[in-house]
């Protein structure tokens, strides 16, 4: 279709409508003297059409226009539309009043005319807009083939390409836009009026009986999304987004496809976007080798390392499903690289080099590590045979055949360290740093540092899924602590990035932006779930577990940290160690580890480790052990 014959079909319905208002308004006017005379059995003195009934229809039109009258659809007409007639009536009158008095002082106009002329317009007006309504009502309860109706929020080009794949499923029936640009207001797009602003979903959604909401503004950033969601919340609808560009250029979502929002989208903090040129110039042809490659972090890694260029990936997993799995995936979707799964714990010297001769890999990941706080707390030997004293035997190996690149996975935690995780990380870290200043020449050591990680195995957001779906109550240790989120992609993006940057014997850490409040965390997801915290589920204050602070720290007083390429990432200037003393503890904690000797592994643990200092996350605790949980009517899970 033209644009000229577009702009007439589209048009055409609401030049009717003029048309009928002021047809409208002829006949209230006309029929109101007619009447008025006929009562007094004399001939009525208004003619048909006069330079005075051009004036009434010309000040009422005016009128009509001005008040916004056009801007509401005859299918939505409601109790507003009427209220905003009876205005636009009122107003009209003053301005035919006016109009009169100054043309002709308002002779042989009826003061009973001017009373009732409103009131009378208003119901010729009103009437039909609802009578229409009705009888759409009805036609859609009697279609068999009326779809879904969705009300859109977000009039753009994504919404315009939303309503063009719902009219070709069938399956759908869009009733409107809601979008805040008060220029768009009226317009159509697709034929699909815009109906108001997005803070009126709750009215118009009601008023338009739909049945599902679709957020179609893929720019939104993360503030402006809680905001939009939170209007969809009111509603009481089950809604949708349509993905952003990158979930499609990175195949996490299709065209067309509609997803739920996540918790992902409500953080307020933007994502990194990771320099692929580089990664890939560094990747591309590589062979890599990831340890604890079933885990959250690393099983991701090989699935970004597999996309972006490598040629070959080694997985060296302890649990024998998990490698099972994360093989199966692989080999299905990258059918193009060699998967080189290898069984066995990377701590043990054998099985790494095994893995490395199989697989003569160009960069090594470390990804391997155990990370429950509250549970390392009590499990000192294990937190240090698996973080520091694998850490040393992946890198020690890694520098023995000469490995180009060896990447710790560290965590923020292991700054200003107060628990048993964090210490042994830190650990980890001067581990690497170490072998890297006894070798410096042989395989370059990098270090990355991030906070915690949305939906990553053991962590606290599918603790809070899985509460929510049982039907509460969810669970925060404080109300006031927080922590910094990155997404397991992200992680494994910037793990790449840094890695790719070159630097050697670097530590690199995350610009990760604000903190998160736990506690709004908890109550964003129970409400994504379509139930309310407080009244459909509780949420229970539980008090900081063993080795818990309230905040977390990206950076260390005692580190100087400088700009990289990438505008997120920071790099650290490591701070001095003295190697040979970090060697000699080391080779004394394998000792106490076999003898399973806890009083000495602590002992050493603090001396490698001077900054661990328990007593902050203690001090953290002090009154805050008390559960505290909101009433509850109710209890529906989602």
């Amino acid at each position: 279709m033209t644009d000229w014959k577009q702009r007439v079909a589209t048009n055409l319905p609401r030049t009717a409508v003029v048309l009928h208002d002021l047809a409208m308004v002829w006949v209230a006017w006309i029929g109101l003297h007619l009447v008025r005379y006929a009562m007094r059995s004399e001939p009525s003195p208004i003619a048909a059409w006069s330079a005075e009934i051009a004036l009434v229809l010309l000040a009422q039109g005016l009128v009509f226009w001005r008040v916004g009258l056009y801007r509401g659809v005859w299918r939505f007409a409601s109790v507003p539309d009427l209220v905003n007639i009876l205005k636009a009536c009122l107003f009209g009158l003053i301005a035919i009043s006016v109009s009169l008095f100054i043309y002709n002082r308002m002779d042989q106009v009826s003061r009973t005319v001017l009373l009732l002329y409103p009131f009378v317009l208003t119901a010729l007006l009103g009437m039909p807009r609802l009578l229409y309504r009705v009888w759409k009502d009805y036609q859609l309860s009697r279609s068999e083939e009326a779809g879904l109706r969705v009300l859109i929020l977000g009039a753009g080009r994504a919404g315009e390409a939303l309503v063009r794949d719902l009219h070709r499923t069938g399956s759908y029936q869009p009733v409107g836009f809601l979008d805040d640009a008060a220029t768009l207001r009226g317009s159509y797009l697709q034929g699909v009026p815009v109906l108001g602003r997005i803070d009126e979903v709750e009215r118009i959604a009601r008023e338009t009986a739909a049945r599902l909401l679709v957020i179609a503004m893929p720019s939104l950033d993360a503030a402006a999304m809680r905001s939009v969601v939170a209007a969809c919340e009111s509603t009481g609808l089950p809604f949708r987004r349509v993905p952003r560009l990158d979930d499609l250029l990175e195949g996490r979502s299709l065209p067309g496809e509609l997803k739920e929002v996540a918790i992902e989208d409500l953080l307020g903090r933007q994502p990194v976007t990771p320099d692929w040129k580089a990664i890939r110039g560094w990747l591309g042809g590589r062979s890599v080798l990831v340890t604890g490659a079933g885990g959250s972090i690393g099983s991701e890694l090989c699935r970004q390392c597999a996309k972006h260029g490598a040629h070959q990936v080694a997985l060296v997993e302890i649990d024998e499903l998990a490698l099972s799995i994360v093989t199966a995936e692989l080999q299905r979707d990258y059918p193009q690289i060699r998967c080189v799964p290898v069984l066995g714990d990377c701590g043990d010297p054998a099985v790494m080099r095994h893995a490395i001769a199989l697989s003569q890999p160009e960069a090594v990941f470390h990804a391997a590590a155990y990370k429950q706080v509250p549970l390392l707390e009590a499990q000192l030997r294990e937190a240090v045979r698996n973080n520091v004293l694998a850490t040393e035997t992946v890198s020690a190996e890694s520098h023995r055949a000469g490995v180009g690149s060896f990447v710790l996975i560290s965590t923020d935690k292991a700054v200003d360290p107060v628990n048993v995780l964090g210490a042994t990380k830190r650990m980890a870290e001067k581990v690497s740093q170490a072998q890297a200043l006894a070798e410096p020449h042989a395989t370059r050591a990098v270090t990355v540092r991030f906070g915690n990680v949305l939906d990553s195995a053991g962590s606290v957001v599918p603790l809070f899924r899985k509460q929510i779906r049982n039907g509460g109550p969810v669970t925060v240790t404080d109300p006031e602590v927080t922590r910094y989120f990155m997404t397991i992609p992200e992680a494994c993006q910037l793990i790449l990035q840094a890695a790719a940057i070159g630097s050697q014997h670097a530590i690199y850490t995350l610009d990760m932006g604000e903190p998160v409040a736990i506690k709004d965390l908890a109550e964003h997801m129970i409400r994504l779930a379509g139930t309310q915290p407080g009244r459909d589920i509780a949420l229970v204050y539980t008090g900081l577990r063993p080795g818990e602070k309230l905040h977390e720290t990206l950076f260390h007083a005692d580190e100087r940290y400088r700009p990289t390429v990438h505008p997120k990432i920071q790099q650290a200037e490591a701070r001095g160690i003295m190697a040979e003393r970090i060697v000699g503890i080391t080779a004394r904690m394998r000792e106490a580890t076999a003898r399973y000797d806890l009083e000495e592994l602590s002992v050493l643990l603090r001396e490698a480790v001077p900054e661990f200092d328990p007593a902050k996350a203690d001090e953290s605790s002090v009154g805050r052990g008390a559960v505290v949980a909101f009433p509850v009517r109710g209890n529906r899970a989602s």
